[in-house]
């Protein structure tokens, strides 16, 4: 399997930037973030014609939305929660058929937490804390077998996760708060997919913000685009890429799309 995650930033407005995508890589498996597409003005026709006849998706207006595109049939994974209770189109999840049996397939948007990094003081920053005990607490109750999380989880864990790791320490996505509680979502029953494939001593990112006028050059990057296999499946895993060239292309996201491969 041929996987892609990546925070599209408006999946109307990058269209050819993903058909693109698609062109280039050839995934069998399409895992979107930040659509911010209602369901009704999805755009499935376009998304069949780039060759994904199989597609789950919930979207809302100018916000958030997930969405999984697969040139194989999907089963929708039924009753997963409302995160928090906000019912705002950040997690989907499906069942996949291969060679050697279903996959269940999880994508998330984790909400970015805003600037202050205070629960106290920053209603965002509570929200993602506890978006992540509940993440953490489901998938403990629920533990993952034969399964892949994806998604922007908006959170740099390690150390070579960013560009400064003593710089960063208080600014939201590396705060201790934020990527203690990352691990021990993972560690429900998931391995790092991007790190057992690249060394933690090596930097890795795929998120640069638009602020830098050249990223290229400052490369003041952030890992915030995590694969996740559990342990019953990780050994498949052939190699992981980040495509940092579409962070060029014309109108880019500032998340560059991450691609896996895994035999299953």
């Amino acid at each position: 399997m041929r996987l892609i995650t990546w925070n599209i930033n408006s999946l109307r407005l990058r269209l050819p930037s993903l058909k693109r995508l698609i062109d280039e890589y050839a995934p069998d498996v399409i895992c979107l973030q930040e659509t911010k597409v209602p369901d009704p003005l999805y755009p499935e026709d376009a998304l069949k014609e780039a060759g994904f006849p199989h597609q789950l998706y919930r979207g809302m207006k100018s916000y958030n939305g997930v969405t999984i595109l697969s040139r194989t049939p999907l089963t929708a994974v039924p009753e997963t929660p409302d995160w928090c209770g906000k019912t705002d189109c950040r997690h989907v999840a499906a069942s996949i058929d291969t060679k050697s049996g279903p996959v269940t397939l999880h994508n998330f948007y984790v909400p970015a937490g805003g600037d202050t990094p205070d629960p106290q003081e920053n209603e965002k920053f509570a929200h993602k804390l506890q978006f992540l005990d509940e993440a953490e607490a489901w998938f403990q109750k629920n533990p993952p077998k034969r399964s892949i999380l994806v998604g922007d989880l908006n959170i740099a864990p390690l150390e070579n996760d960013v560009w400064s790791h003593r710089q960063l320490l208080k600014i939201v996505s590396h705060t201790p708060p934020e990527t203690s509680r990352l691990i021990k979502w993972m560690q429900t029953g998931f391995e790092d997919a991007m790190r057992t494939h690249i060394p933690e001593s090596e930097k890795l990112y795929t998120w640069w913000s638009y602020r830098n006028r050249d990223w290229k050059k400052s490369n003041r990057g952030r890992r915030l685009d995590h694969i996740w296999a559990t342990t019953d499946i990780i050994s498949g895993l052939k190699s992981i890429e980040v495509i940092s060239s579409a962070r060029d292309w014309e109108s880019p996201s500032d998340h560059a799309p991450v691609l896996m491969e895994i035999a299953l």
